[in-house]
């Protein structure tokens, strides 16, 4: 593990709904956490038997509450030993690692008003968003989709705390959120969108058929998207090493795994910080932080998101 880390246990674990559970985490070595802000997440890392478990989850507490963090982690049905392990294995009192925290989707200072766009578990960066928006006295408004109100994460919060601000929408009430409320907004207000997949991608493309700035939208993505397309390749470093992706792997893990130095940050394809210059071969982009003509120059890219198109890469490490 190779950036600076926290020592924390758990503290408590609460259920809140049949598919969520919130773990709240607090430090061993020190009294007071790092302070964050509004839409950070942090990275923990728990020993498994292939090497650490690494995953990065929004920070759900007030910004200003460090004595502590909380973390909500929904149990995916395709879990690959992040939240499954989460759920059925991690107990109160046990110990772990967590990264200092990290904020690829901050607020933006330029919006005269702000607008959450959640579904399902993407709720969890925007509570703490909307708490630092509550301190600053900017407004804002939050449209929440969920499949019912017993699925429904920080259902009892959101109704105390931000009752005038939210708009629920359950689909088991035929109540379904539609990408036609981005024509509601007024000029000026910057959109954020966090969810599945296709909940992002569908509200995004709207947002950007609409005529909104590109420098209005935001989005965050939980973690990288495995396609049941995706081919295992071959990798070979201008160092000389030479290592082997499965289908369900990305190219940073297999770096990891096997002892390479890889530089990495925010595992999702947005920050930039695990770029590494391609000398030969076929590039599938899966990134939100390349422009189009990096992309189409296959010069460059992501190992945290995108893979190999042709059967072998050889990469240099930056």
């Amino acid at each position: 593990m190779k950036e600076h880390t926290i020592p924390v246990f758990i503290k408590s674990i609460e259920k809140l709904t049949p598919q969520v559970k919130q773990f709240t985490l607090s430090p061993i070595n020190m009294t007071k956490l790092p302070p964050f802000s509004g839409g950070s997440h942090i990275i923990t890392y728990i020993a498994g038997e292939n090497g650490f478990i690494t995953r990065a989850y929004s920070l759900t507490n007030l910004p200003d509450q460090t004595d502590s963090y909380q973390i909500a982690i929904r149990l995916s049905e395709n879990s690959n030993g992040g939240s499954k392990y989460w759920h059925e294995s991690i107990k109160m009192g046990d110990f772990l690692k967590i990264s200092y925290p990290k904020n690829h989707f901050p607020l933006s200072f330029k919006a005269k008003h702000h607008v959450f766009y959640a579904a399902g578990i993407g709720i969890t960066p925007f509570l703490s968003m909307m708490a630092e928006l509550r301190e600053r006295k900017t407004t804002f408004e939050l449209h929440y989709a969920s499949k019912s109100e017993d699925l429904c994460s920080f259902y009892s919060l959101i109704k105390e705390n931000f009752a005038d601000e939210t708009t629920f929408y359950f689909s088991n009430r035929h109540n379904k959120l539609s990408n036609e409320t981005l024509l509601d907004h007024r000029i000026g207000t910057h959109v954020y969108f966090c969810g599945p997949e296709s909940f992002i991608s569908s509200f995004r493309n709207e947002a950007e058929r609409l005529g909104y700035p590109k420098s209005s939208i935001h989005f965050e993505h939980f973690a990288v998207s495995f396609s049941k397309n995706n081919k295992a390749f071959q990798v070979k470093l201008t160092t000389g090493s030479s290592i082997s992706v499965s289908k369900d792997q990305t190219l940073l893990e297999a770096l990891l795994i096997n002892g390479i130095n890889a530089p990495y940050s925010c595992r999702v394809g947005r920050c930039g910080t695990c770029e590494v210059k391609v000398i030969e071969g076929e590039i599938e982009h899966n990134d939100t932080f390349l422009t189009e003509d990096q992309k189409n120059g296959h010069e460059c890219m992501l190992t945290c998101v995108s893979r190999a198109k042709s059967e072998k890469l050889v990469i240099q490490l930056n």
